[in-house]
């Protein structure tokens, strides 16, 4: 099957429209008709080579929802007209401890929901920005909030189990004080999701006008980072930092609002290193500096059920096909509240 997608020839190109073959669907795969696709910085970096590996054609996209309209003759999970969501993989080992643990995110054969190895042309996987798109069932969500929320449901797919996983891993919830570093398409959802589950969130922003902004998103209260007394006035008191921003920037600041043994999580993947952290701040109260990277599919599921439970859903701006190239250069400014999705239906004109 050949579909409409956008996509880079090359890491100096802008994207554009092309057309792409999908598989037919095998004995357990779920065929989807892709409604909205959400656009994170990690595709961004991805097509223009900023991190290493990239092929080409790069088409991006994983955070993908949409309606399935095919499945396998061994699918039993899913149906035809269900609401589904991809995330950012499609594949693994199925074998590993990992896999096993239901944290195929982990897995060393994880593959990604483009720029992945695969038998499908052109010999690796091609994403979201498509108007279809093949995955075997293990690797498809079930979407449960209303269809008319479902464009700002496909960022939950990266930005929010990238900021769940986390906070629901250090146990973040009644009594806990977190801290969430960064108000863009990851720390909005973080900030929404920490303060669904109870905890007291401390938003972190470099910007003075956005802290209107992080309060009505659920942050209790809000720290300039630039403001040396407001950040001084946290001084070792949180249980959990997540820090959001894909920026090198300075982690002994943040580290020593830690409590001892509390964990300062990054999530943010800049394209070249943060500056390296001061041993004394780690040693002097066991605290841990810490990574973590979206989430397995039982997780990326139970994401989206609390999501659903509790109305969350991301701050969104829809866009036309031809609009991505525009929204990569105001992302790179950081003009979006909170995030690009792309509206699927326009790739055909596009």
């Amino acid at each position: 099957m050949h579909t409409h997608a956008y996509g880079a020839h090359a890491s100096d190109k802008p994207l554009e429209p092309m057309r792409i073959s999908r598989r037919a669907p095998g004995a357990h795969d779920v065929q989807i008709d892709i409604a909205y696709c959400g656009i994170c910085h990690s595709d961004l970096h991805q097509v223009r080579s900023e991190w290493a590996g990239t092929l080409y054609p790069c088409v991006p996209g994983h955070e993908i929802v949409g309606r399935v309209s095919a499945v396998g003759a061994h699918v039993n999970s899913l149906r035809v007209g269900d609401l589904v969501g991809v995330g950012c993989m499609v594949d693994s080992c199925k074998e590993c401890a990992d896999c096993e643990a239901g944290l195929e995110n982990y897995c060393d054969g994880m593959v990604g929901t483009y720029n992945g190895p695969t038998s499908d042309e052109p010999g690796w996987t091609l994403g979201g920005y498509s108007q279809h798109i093949v995955v075997h069932e293990r690797y498809v969500l079930r979407v449960r909030h209303p269809e008319s929320q479902l464009a700002a449901v496909a960022p939950l797919l990266c930005a929010g189990i990238t900021t769940y996983s986390p906070l629901r891993h250090w146990k973040a919830g009644p009594g806990s004080k977190v801290g969430v570093v960064g108000i863009g398409g990851l720390g909005h959802m973080g900030i929404k999701i920490a303060h669904a589950m109870g905890a007291h969130v401390v938003a972190f922003t470099t910007s003075e006008s956005k802290r209107a902004a992080a309060r009505e998103l659920g942050a209790d209260e809000v720290v300039v980072s630039r403001n040396p007394e407001e950040m001084a006035a946290h001084a070792k008191s949180f249980d959990l930092i997540v820090d959001t921003v894909a920026a090198p920037h300075d982690l002994d600041a943040l580290l020593v609002l830690l409590k001892r043994d509390a964990t300062l999580v990054l999530v943010g993947a800049p394209a070249t290193p943060h500056p390296s952290p001061q041993v004394f701040d780690l040693i002097m109260k066991r605290r841990a500096l810490a990574g973590s990277m979206i989430g397995g599919i039982p997780e990326t599921q139970e994401m989206l059920d609390f999501c659903a439970e509790h109305g969350i859903v991301a701050d969104i701006e829809l866009i036309r096909a031809d609009q991505i190239n525009a929204s990569y250069e105001r992302m790179l400014r950081g003009d979006v509240k909170y995030r690009f999705v792309i509206d699927s239906a326009t790739l055909a004109a596009a």
